[in-house]
């Protein structure tokens, strides 16, 4: 059984992965914001139990069953996010942390009844895919509304960053997922866009917002 730090660093390795699933020992240094030496003695516990492949100066990669570990770690974040906004009324800007602490609950039974009380949901409330109980998570091909076109209609089904303060910057501006989203005008100079969406005739949004903002063609 893994203890609470060793699930951390094998989800934050599953999460910094590239395509290659590759993740470099100084990127995970930097997310968990400890010392190199720190991160690379967790790193070979996690290699002598089979969840990461090892070797010195090259980047690790996450085994499978390592990828199996860290899809059940963020299934149970994802189920906690999406109850606790669904069925007890938080704000999608408040969840990670609790989540943060729930997903360390062993009973595996708890959870596959949280799932079935809200009807076994394919996302979280940012959007993200929830895992199944193998562990399995679908892709999700949205692009980013900056990458979108002048007169385009999109709608906004995931975000690619989720932090409190993001969150509660599209609060301020009544953005949330499944909205639709009109591209009137975008910025030659800074890519900026003017956006209407439901009662907001016209809204600016800067380059950066727009990257934030996964969304699907209508």
């Amino acid at each position: 059984m893994s203890s609470r730090t060793e699930e951390n660093y094998i989800k934050t390795l599953f999460n910094l992965a590239n395509e290659n699933g590759e993740i470099n020992i100084s990127e995970l240094s930097k997310a968990l914001e400890i010392s190199i030496p720190t991160a690379n003695s967790m790193i070979k516990k996690l290699h002598t139990k089979g969840m990461v492949n090892y070797e010195k100066y090259k980047p690790v990669t996450i085994t499978d069953k390592g990828k199996l570990q860290a899809g059940l770690i963020i299934r149970k974040h994802r189920l906690t996010e999406m109850f606790l906004v669904e069925k007890m009324g938080f704000g999608w800007e408040v969840v990670h942390d609790i989540a943060e602490q729930m997903e360390h609950i062993k009973s595996s039974i708890f959870f596959e009844r949280i799932d079935e009380l809200l009807g076994y949901p394919k996302i979280d409330p940012h959007g993200s895919p929830i895992p199944d109980k193998q562990g399995r998570m679908d892709s999700l091909s949205y692009q980013k509304l900056s990458d979108c076109q002048q007169g385009y209609s999109v709608r906004l089904a995931a975000l690619a960053h989720s932090s409190s303060d993001f969150l509660n910057y599209l609060n301020t501006r009544n953005i949330k997922l499944g909205i639709d989203l009109h591209i009137l005008a975008i910025e030659p100079f800074d890519r900026s866009m003017t956006i209407s969406y439901q009662d907001h005739p016209s809204e600016m949004f800067s380059q950066t917002i727009c990257e934030k903002l996964l969304v699907e063609r209508i």
